[in-house]
Formats: structure tokens, C-alpha cells, sequence
């Protein structure tokens, strides 16, 4: 005989007190006998929210905690990975707690995943039979959508199969988490680092679980609160994708070159002001107008590509930047040289591989020097949930 699953069910709550009753019932009464279930909030809250889950825990059949985190770190995704350090059941399901995901659901979640044998199962609203009905009008659907396809867009191997990556209903195996920390630890490319409230992206992407299948569902109206989805979330959720696509050395390197092509438009636009409008000579206007694209580059990859692995003042990391983009206008023409006198390469195939060649040397001192990517280690919050009380 099979043994019943044992799952963990992790709520994140910010200011949800009217939902926590019906929730509650509802999850209660859909627990299969002999299933070991435990249930986790994971609150935000400013209300009186934890007071009312602990009151309602009382009479649960189930056990049924609260964590108030007093530090919202990371947002919702950052209380879902807090919810995995405090629970340790072998199954983690993540839902909402305001019932537009139905949490009848939660058990046809686990079964899915033991029967298909796949570490990750993902509650679609895309998938055929499933629904986003309950989106409130035209413009969250709309947002929803342009949102789906563009995650899809940036991960379209990691997230093969996954037809709904921006669902918040979903069941994934402990083990595909713990696998993820133990093969990320000191690594970049590894561990948690939520931000935001997009966190089946964080797992499917850190994770990489083993098998994905999918459960369709009617994505429901709201039974009482207020949605969290804001303008300023979905600027979180934009830098997130940055920051997972980035997470990836080939794709940083890529975005580097981009970026870098992009610093020559204020640079030349500043070299053709200060040659037009001052008396200044042509190679002094070069270099200070080299110093404006190198403004321009340090800006975008600081913000976009290497926003997580600041580890020093920004002035220190721009010293760095400049100096190394100030040295490969010295490395560039001795490499030349080289080519061609000892090569005897064409000056023009001589200058292009010595761009290459500086190109790949200044990414890489960046990537591990400044930025200091090696040596970053994301995985503590998945062992830890800090600045939180259990109650």
C-alpha cells in the first residue's frame, strides 16, 4: 500500500483576515483521511490577521500556524521560501489566501504529481478546461496575458510545458528545493532569491524540477480583500525576470555586448557636441566623450543585469567599471600589432579580433571582479526564515 503524502500547505497572507475562516473550512473539508497535511501562513499583514488565524487554528483537524514576518523581505515570494525553511513535508503546496485559487483543489494537485511521478504540478488556467474568469476586468487579463507570454518568451526550455508560469497555485516535491540549494550553493546560477510575488517563476527557473505536469482551474472571484497585483509589483516582477534571465552566465555576457553596442549612441552623440561646439582636438573629445558611453553602460548593467550582486558603494563599483573601460583602449592596439606583425593578419580582421578578445577579458573581470559573482550565496533563506515570529 501506498503511504498517504505528506504535505505542506503554505498560505501567504497580507491583510487577509476575511478570508481565513472560509479558507480554512474549505481546506479542511477537502483533506483526504489519512493524508498528513500541515498548513503555514506566511504573514505581511498590518491588520489584525494573525490574531484571527490563530483563533481559527484552534479548531482546525489539522496543525495550522502563523508566521508574521516583521520585515516583508523579498515580498510574497520571499514568504513562501520563509514558509518552506518552517515546514518539512514532503510535498509543498502554495496557494492564495483570498480563494480565487480553490483550495478544494489541493489534494488532485499532490495525486497529479505522485501519479505523472513529476517534482513540480501546476494548478493552469491556460490548460484545456482551465479558466481566468475571475481576473477583473479587461485590463488585468490583458496584463496577465502580455505577461505570460513574455516569461515564456525569455525561458521557453526551463518552462517547456508550463502553459500558466504566473500561477500561484501549484505543488512542488521538497526535494526538487533542496537539490536546487545544495548544487547552487556559493554559485550565482543557484539558490533562492525571490522578489516579488511571482515565486512559481523563482522555482521552475532556480529548481529545475524533474517532470512538470498541470492541473486545469477556474481562477475565481475574490471572497473579501483587495488585490496586490500594483503598478509598482509589476515593476518588481519585470526586474525579476531581468535578474533570472541574467542569472545565467552565456545570457549575461550576451546582455553585456548589447549593452555596451548601445554606449557608442551617447558616445558618439557627445564626441560630435564637443568636436562641433568647443576647440577642443579631436582625440581629447574622444576620450571624454568615451567617458559618457562608459556612464551609459555601467547605468544599464547595474541596474538591469547585475542588480543582485552589488556588493560594494556604487562609486566603488563605477571606479572599477571605468577603469577597466578606459584600460582596453590601451590592450586594443598592442593586440593589433601582434596580429598583424606576427600573424600577418589584415588590419581590418586584426582590429576585429582584438575587440573580441578585450570584449571577453573586460566581461569576465566585471562578471567575477566587480560584481564578484562566484562568491555569491543565495540559499541561506531557504535553511533560515528570518525576521519573523511564530505564533
Amino acid at each position: 500500500m501506498t503511504a498517504a503524502p505528506g504535505v505542506s500547505l503554505i498560505v501567504p497572507t497580507f491583510n487577509e483576515a476575511g478570508n481565513i475562516d472560509e479558507l480554512l473550512d474549505v481546506v479542511c473539508a477537502a483533506i483526504p483521511a489519512g493524508w498528513d497535511v500541515e498548513v503555514l501562513f506566511v504573514d505581511d499583514s498590518t491588520d489584525n490577521t494573525p490574531e484571527v488565524i490563530e483563533k481559527a487554528a484552534g479548531r482546525a483537524p489539522v496543525p495550522v500556524a502563523v508566521l508574521h514576518r516583521e520585515v516583508p523581505e523579498g515580498g510574497l515570494g520571499g514568504a513562501v521560501v520563509a514558509g518552506i525553511a518552517r515546514t518539512g513535508k514532503p510535498w509543498i503546496v502554495v496557494m492564495d489566501a483570498d480563494l480565487q485559487h480553490p483550495p478544494h483543489l489541493m489534494p488532485e494537485l499532490v495525486r497529479a504529481g505522485e501519479q505523472a511521478a513529476a517534482e513540480l504540478v501546476v494548478a493552469s488556467r491556460y490548460a484545456a478546461g482551465g479558466s481566468r474568469s475571475g481576473l477583473a476586468g479587461g485590463y488585468r487579463a490583458a496584463v496577465s496575458g502580455a505577461s505570460t507570454a513574455l516569461t515564456k518568451a525569455l525561458f521557453p526550455r526551463l518552462l517547456r510545458g508550463v502553459s500558466d508560469p504566473m500561477s500561484g497555485f501549484f505543488a512542488i516535491r521538497r526535494e526538487a528545493v533542496e537539490r536546487a540549494v545544495r548544487e547552487g550553493e556559493g554559485r550565482q546560477e543557484g539558490g533562492l532569491r525571490p522578489l516579488g510575488y511571482k515565486i512559481l517563476l523563482e522555482l521552475a527557473v532556480r529548481c529545475r524540477p524533474h517532470g512538470v505536469t498541470e492541473v486545469p482551474y477556474e481562477f475565481g472571484e475574490r471572497f473579501a480583500g483587495e488585490s496586490k497585483s500594483t503598478v509598482r509589483e509589476g515593476l518588481r516582477f519585470l526586474r525579476h525576470l531581468a535578474e533570472l534571465r541574467s542569472s545565467d552566465k552565456r545570457a549575461r555576457m550576451v546582455a553585456f555586448g548589447l549593452i555596451g553596442v548601445s554606449g557608442f549612441v551617447p558616445n558618439l552623440l557627445a564626441l560630435w557636441a564637443l568636436t562641433g561646439f568647443t576647440t577642443l582636438h579631436y582625440a581629447v573629445a574622444e576620450v571624454l566623450a568615451n567617458q559618457l558611453g562608459v556612464v551609459w553602460n555601467f547605468a544599464l548593467l547595474d541596474f538591469l543585469v547585475y542588480r543582485s550582486g552589488k556588493r560594494t558603494h556604487w562609486s566603488g563599483r563605477l571606479a572599477g567599471f571605468a577603469a577597466l573601460s578606459n584600460l582596453d583602449l590601451l590592450a586594443r592596439i598592442p593586440l593589433m600589432v601582434l596580429f598583424v606583425e606576427w600573424a600577418g593578419m589584415a588590419p581590418a580582421p586584426a582590429t576585429l579580433l582584438g575587440l573580441v578578445v578585450v570584449f571577453a577579458a573586460r566581461f569576465l573581470l566585471v562578471d567575477t571582479l566587480i560584481y564578484r559573482r562566484r562568491q555569491r550565496k543565495g540559499t541561506a533563506a531557504v535553511r533560515t526564515a528570518r525576521n519573523g515570529r511564530t505564533v
